[in-house]
């Protein structure tokens, strides 16, 4: 295991080993950090005795549900986590904003006059262009680059490797589907522009399924293909420690006299990092429409970020039920929540004291 280290203008520099930032940090040579996706690492207060770095890898294996990421140097697992990704919070929400639009419409329509002289609004613009980005797919994919320049801060990354999936590969089965000559996929659209985004870190490289899966095998890694729902190191993280270790390892054709083949070339080595699992806070937005009007026309306050008690949902706590997260709040009391987002109590606000503020992310 490695720990992350940076100097006193937040540059980063190789790792160094624990025993070394204890010794760092007892003699006032370094202080302790933590980075917003939970991770551990120090700053130096004293100039280093040098900047030389060696190859970190980052390697991104996106999903719908689930994403995995790694990071790799040529002899040491740096860093892994689990990512749950809201497609499916995203999705039904937009479900229900669009439910609750056509409701509002609807109520606001005379239809006892003629249809031509009903309220009506015409579009304002052509919506139904193609290479839009969904609203599912772009919050999967910033979650993914939030990770990722969380990472660019504590390491000196020279390249991110991305898995890329092809226009014409079914996502269920993994096989090729008969060309309709459309192009245009919501998924190669999401993978365009984080493959831009990522350019603004570092260099990006493209690698597909059957090369993950290849250097996986090759590497000894064992993957959980049974339950991928799992947050575990061996469903989504493995992939992702797999991807960045293919900068260091290749399987490759050679030709020598009287002799044709191919062989693995390059040497890697995989050992025990930090495993994190990693969402965001899931509380409710404030909800400026009730989905039936309120009676009176006083609508009853729902959702929202803000308690009454001068803390906000996702904010890191201290509470007599332990260490959690802030997920709602009364009159007089608080809601504070494991990282899986289980209730550990409602405590009375005067008894809970802030630890951080939140960061938009909860990790486990």
């Amino acid at each position: 295991m490695r720990i992350s280290v940076v100097d006193s203008q937040n540059q980063p520099l190789m790792p160094t080993t624990p025993a070394r930032a204890r010794k760092w940090i007892a003699s006032g040579k370094a202080v302790k950090r933590w980075s917003d996706c939970g991770q551990f690492y120090v700053q130096l207060t004293v100039e280093p005795s040098g900047y030389a770095v060696q190859d970190v890898v980052i390697g991104i294996d996106p999903g719908k549900k689930y994403s995995g990421i790694g990071v790799q140097s040529e002899r040491f697992t740096l860093y892994t986590a689990h990512l749950i990704l809201p497609f499916q919070t995203v999705r039904d929400r937009m479900d229900n904003r669009r439910l609750m639009r056509r409701g509002r419409r609807g109520r606001r329509i005379n239809r006892k006059i003629a249809f031509s002289k009903r309220a009506h609004r015409q579009k304002r613009f052509a919506n139904r262009r193609q290479g839009k980005l969904a609203p599912s797919i772009r919050a999967n994919r910033q979650l993914e680059l939030r990770i990722v320049s969380e990472l660019c801060k504590l390491y000196p990354v020279a390249e991110i490797r991305y898995e890329y999936v092809r226009a014409d590969v079914d996502l269920t089965s993994g096989r090729k589907k008969a060309k309709s000559g459309k192009g245009f996929s919501a998924v190669m659209v999401g993978q365009r522009w984080m493959l831009k985004q990522l350019e603004q870190f570092a260099t990006v490289v493209k690698i597909e399924g059957y090369q993950t899966a290849a250097t996986r095998k090759y590497l000894g890694l064992a993957k959980n293909k049974a339950d991928k729902s799992k947050a575990e190191f061996n469903t989504h993280a493995v992939d992702g420690v797999a991807i960045a270790a293919s900068h260091f390892v290749d399987f490759r054709h050679y030709h020598k006299t009287g002799e044709d083949g191919a062989d693995w070339f390059g040497s890697v080595s995989i050992t025990v990092a930090p495993f994190f699992v990693i969402r965001r806070p899931p509380y409710i937005r404030r909800q400026l429409h009730l989905m039936v009007p309120a009676k009176s026309g006083i609508r009853r306050k729902y959702g929202g970020s803000t308690t009454r008690h001068g803390v906000r949902k996702g904010d890191l706590v201290q509470s007599p039920k332990g260490t959690g997260y802030v997920s709602g709040d009364t009159e007089k009391q608080v809601s504070v929540s494991e990282a899986n987002w289980k209730r550990l109590g409602q405590i009375t606000a005067i008894k809970v004291q802030l630890i951080r503020r939140s960061n938009g992310l909860i990790v486990a």
